[in-house]
This record gives C-alpha cells, sequence and structure tokens, in this order.
C-alpha cells in the first residue's frame, strides 16, 4: 500500500534538517522539547524514577506499573535513537503503552548514548539492568516468568545483543525477546539490503543518514561485524528466546530486520516477523496515535502471552 496519508503529511511538514555536521545537543534539545506534558500522557498505576546498580555503573531507568497486584512479569525495554538520541523522556508514551497492553512492569533504560559513549557502553548498561531487574526480582514484584526485552530501532540492536550475551553467559531467565525495525548490521552496505536502495529517500530515515549515525556508535574502534555490534553477523542462533520482529515497509532497514527473523526461525527459534504496510521507520515512536500502528503494541502483548 501507498505510504500512510497521516504519515505523508507529516513528513511532507518536518523542515529540512540545517545544513552541516551532525549536532547531538540540537538535535536532543529539539527532541525533549517535544515531549508532551504529564496531564497528556498515559494514566497508569504508577510510574517512578529509580537507578539500577549494574556491573556497568549505576544507570538510571523508569519504571511503569500498569495495576494494582501482587505480582508481575518484567518487560525492560531500550529506547530507539540511532544510538545518540532518545531518553527515558522521549520515549516515555512507548513504555507507558507497553504496560498497559501487555500488563507487564516495564522497566525503561536510560543508558550511555554516543559519541560520549561509544560502543559498548550503551549495549553493557542495557545487559546489566536486565541482570538487575532478575536479581532485583522481589523488590520489582517480579512473578518470575516472564522476562522479556524489547527495543526500537538501535533498542532493538540492544535487544538482539543482550539476548546473544545472555545465551553465551548461560543467564537463561530471558523469555522472549521483540524488535521494532531493529537495526542489525552495521556493517554498512547497499547492496546487501534492497529496502536500503527502494527506501532510500522520502520516507523519514534516509539510507545517507545511517552511516554517519553508526559512526557516533562505532567510534574509533568497534568493528561493524562484530556480532554484538551487528547482530546478524552471530553466526549460531541457536538457543535464543523466542522472537518478535515488526518491522515497516518503507523503512531502509526492513530487510535486514526481515532476515534475521528469517535466520531464527532456521535456527530454531520461534520466530515471527510482521511487517506493517504503509510505514516507515520509526512509526512505533512516532505514530502510534494511529490505529493501524497502535496494533504493534497489541501483537506485542499477544505474542508475550503465547510464545514459549
Amino acid at each position: 500500500m501507498p505510504l500512510h496519508p497521516d504519515i505523508a503529511k507529516a513528513l511532507a511538514a518536518m523542515p529540512a534538517p540545517p545544513p552541516g555536521p551532525l549536532d547531538p545537543a540540537a538535535m536532543r534539545a529539539a527532541e525533549e522539547a517535544d515531549v508532551p506534558p504529564m496531564a497528556e500522557r498515559l494514566p497508569l498505576h504508577a510510574v517512578e524514577d529509580a537507578t539500577a546498580r549494574t556491573a556497568s555503573g549505576e544507570v538510571p531507568v523508569r519504571i511503569y506499573t500498569p495495576a494494582d497486584a501482587a505480582a508481575y512479569g518484567l518487560l525492560v525495554y531500550f529506547h530507539g535513537g540511532a544510538f545518540f538520541l532518545g531518553s527515558l523522556e522521549t520515549h516515555d508514551h512507548v513504555a507507558r503503552s507497553l504496560a498497559k497492553e501487555t500488563g507487564l512492569k516495564v522497566i525503561s533504560v536510560g543508558y550511555r548514548r554516543a559519541p560520549e559513549h561509544a560502543f559498548p557502553a550503551g549495549l553493557q548498561d542495557c545487559y546489566g539492568v536486565v541482570r538487575w531487574a532478575a536479581e532485583q526480582g522481589g523488590s520489582l514484584a517480579w512473578d518470575g516468568g516472564t522476562l522479556a526485552v524489547a527495543g526500537d530501532s538501535s533498542g532493538g540492536t540492544f535487544v538482539a545483543a543482550v539476548a546473544a550475551m545472555a545465551h553465551d553467559d548461560g543467564f537463561d531467565r530471558i523469555t522472549h525477546q521483540v524488535m521494532y525495525y531493529p537495526s542489525l548490521d552495521l556493517d554498512f552496505d547497499v547492496d546487501r539490503y534492497p529496502s536500503l536502495r527502494e527506501n532510500a529517500v522520502g520516507y523519514g530515515l534516509e539510507t545517507a543518514g545511517l552511516k554517519p549515525f553508526n559512526a557516533f556508535y562505532l567510534g574509533s574502534g568497534a568493528d561493524p561485524a562484530d556480532p554484538l555490534v551487528s547482530p546478524i553477523k552471530r553466526p549460531d542462533l541457536t538457543g535464543l528466546p523466542p522472537a518478535l520482529v515488526i518491522t515497516g515497509e518503507y523503512d531502509p532497514m526492513r530487510d535486514e530486520g526481515e532476515l534475521y527473523g528469517r535466520r531464527l526461525a532456521e535456527a530454531g527459534v520461534p520466530a515471527t516477523v510482521s511487517r506493517y504496510p504503509g510505514a516507515g521507520h520509526g512509526f512505533v515512536q512516532h505514530f502510534s496515535w494511529i490505529p493501524d500502528y497502535h496494533r504493534a503494541f497489541e501483537e506485542t502483548a499477544g505474542f508475550l502471552r503465547g510464545a514459549s
């Protein structure tokens, strides 16, 4: 189908990016300025800020409790933002919707961002918070069952890498992984994935922007062929948690997400790949007010209830 008309209208109204090199501080400030006031946010039983004490240091988290209950399953959420944007605030509405639709207690991770903190800092924070959540199960009222990880865009990179790290460490408590339009191959090659060419311009995220975004995360020493940098490079995907991979029809990164889902399935991992028609990159963050795309949260809830 064509690009959804509401998305097309929003993209047409977007100002052109300023010329010159990327300015992370200015881009972050612009994002934060668009965060809705508290009175307009989805109400939940409780939302509280906390600090997770992990092997990589103290990591800020925000904990979303959907309803009053004796115990909860947990979902640890890694926000997107090309490794250098996004925050607990900019993705607050995503975490709230995940908590409401899934009924799980959601822990959103305020990981360290590039370029100030290149690979592996953010990944270490995300993995550390997952381990912390399992260790602090009693104080979080964890029911000892579901411990899911979910993330959008670069947060999806962290989901796949965290699942792999946990597997290799023998940490078997992660029950599900959910990736929304993940970035899984930072070894940039437009010939590898048709969607990088087909959706290169005109749909929000543009292919030409990916390399400078990735450069912030790679810093001066990370190898884009490292499977913890580019999870699709991992040769053996057996034994990883059941996965839901959600992609957008007009996303340049569509094909790498879908390939990863197929490879998981070929490795014997229960994996669902779900492409959303008419959507570009970032639709869960920016366009979940459209019923067609809010359905991603409902699909996530169904997956978390049904996968084992």
